[in-house]
């Protein structure tokens, strides 16, 4: 007969498991990143390719297609990894309610790329870049 004490620490221990947060491991190297907050951002990175054309098309022809695909693909993961890690440590600074965790995520992967984009031209002393010329043959007001 087994002891009445092995049963009660599994339940215990499987509870305790099943509460935890899932954090992602790759190679057995646990990363830190939660998984709800990922998908938060790559749905703010979605967002902001789609609504926002944080990452805009530059031509027609297949080629340009595939590289802007490809760009858009990683515009979504970095927005993803930004937002996993950038937001628990905004919820700390700002003091979130955790109910509003979920949403901090999104809009840091909303706006990731404009951020990230202005802090590597602030580091590198790069000057920002001229805005766009208005449209050729048109009267302007």
């Amino acid at each position: 007969m087994p002891e009445p004490t092995s049963t009660a620490a599994a339940a215990v221990t499987l509870a305790s498991a099943a509460a935890s947060i899932p954090v992602l491991t790759v190679l057995g190297v646990p990363l830190g990143l939660r998984a709800d907050l990922l998908i938060a951002g790559f749905a703010g990175g979605l967002v902001a390719i789609v609504l926002l054309n944080s990452t805009p098309s530059t031509a027609d022809t297949w080629r340009e297609m595939v590289r802007l695909g490809l760009r858009r693909i990683m515009v979504a993961v970095c927005s993803a990894l930004t937002a996993g890690y950038i937001t628990p440590l905004a919820q700390l600074l700002a003091n979130v309610p955790p109910a509003l965790v979920l949403g901090c995520a999104f809009a840091v992967g909303c706006g990731a790329q404009q951020v990230l984009t202005f802090v590597i031209r602030r580091l590198s002393g790069q000057a920002a870049p001229p805005p766009n010329p208005p449209a050729q043959g048109g009267a302007t007001p």
